[in-house]
């Protein structure tokens, strides 16, 4: 009966991917946020860790078990896996309206993702909102030059796959109405570090092509940091070309091909009569 009573406590869901976090998990902040959040639900996912991070996340669990959960993979599979893995969980376990994923290295925080779920509910219609880090008066966004030369690129590129003008389809940051979760989440990414692409492309190909701008809202973040230590290697960032166009004919020309195919009996058919 309890824990029926805290599963259903929360309205929120917060998935946090971790991968050898030991030394650089912001602890004191995520246990802080839980304690004056009760009801937003933290998932922690260690995606096969070769260090101490699941000895810290059952820390943190301990600390607050009503709204932390600690998921365990044995095998480092990415963090497009970890995220797929902890939204099916929270969908499967707790009946949260709104759930999603931040970074650990809190590049965003978990307050702003807050704030974003808040607003998102003024705006039931929409299915999902995703955190845009536009340089403006007022925001402190802090990028690195060198990785915003990249992003640069490769937002130009994300533009024409999705014919959107969405400004900021990489942000950590996103939250999904549940409702969505299955559709997107449920078969494994094609890509380890555009899964956020596919994402929109997969909602695209449920909804058709108007959905990004009709259902989907982007928040302005007021903080984004930059944060050293990042995941993906130089050496990895080459390979971002070759998995945008695999994105690109996955969801864009394949389709297209086995539509060809299937009318073609059919303009057959029409001949011969």
């Amino acid at each position: 009966m309890n824990n029926i009573l805290k599963e259903n406590f929360q309205k929120f869901a917060i998935v946090v991917p971790c991968y050898n976090e030991e030394n650089r998990f912001p602890y004191h902040h995520f246990l802080t946020f839980a304690k004056m959040n009760p009801d937003v639900l933290l998932c922690f996912v260690n995606d096969g860790s070769k260090d101490n991070t699941a000895g810290v996340l059952r820390g943190i669990q301990l600390q607050s078990t009503e709204n932390i959960v600690v998921l365990n993979q044995k095998k480092n599979s990415g963090k497009s896996a970890a995220v797929r893995h902890g939204m099916l969980y929270i969908h499967a376990k707790y009946p949260v309206q709104l759930l999603g994923f931040l970074d650990a290295d809190l590049a965003t925080t978990p307050e702003e993702w807050l704030q974003m779920a808040q607003y998102k509910e003024n705006y039931p219609k929409f299915g999902a909102i995703v955190g845009s880090r536009i340089q403006r008066l007022g925001a402190e966004i802090k990028r690195d030059d060198n990785r915003s030369l990249l992003s640069n690129i490769v937002k130009r590129a994300i533009k024409g796959i999705l014919k959107t003008n969405f400004q900021d389809t990489q942000c950590g940051a996103k939250i999904f109405h549940r409702s969505l979760v299955p559709y997107l989440f449920s078969e494994p990414f094609r890509t380890p570090w555009l899964f956020d692409v596919e994402i929109f492309l997969r909602l695209q190909q449920k909804f058709g092509k108007t959905t990004l701008q009709k259902g989907v809202l982007e928040f302005p973040l007021m903080q984004w940091t930059e944060i050293g230590g990042s995941k993906l290697k130089f050496k990895d960032s080459f390979k971002i070309p070759f998995q945008l166009f695999q994105l690109y004919y996955t969801y864009r020309v394949a389709p297209s091909l086995v539509s060809k195919q299937d009318s073609a009996p059919l303009m057959t058919r029409k001949v011969t009569h």
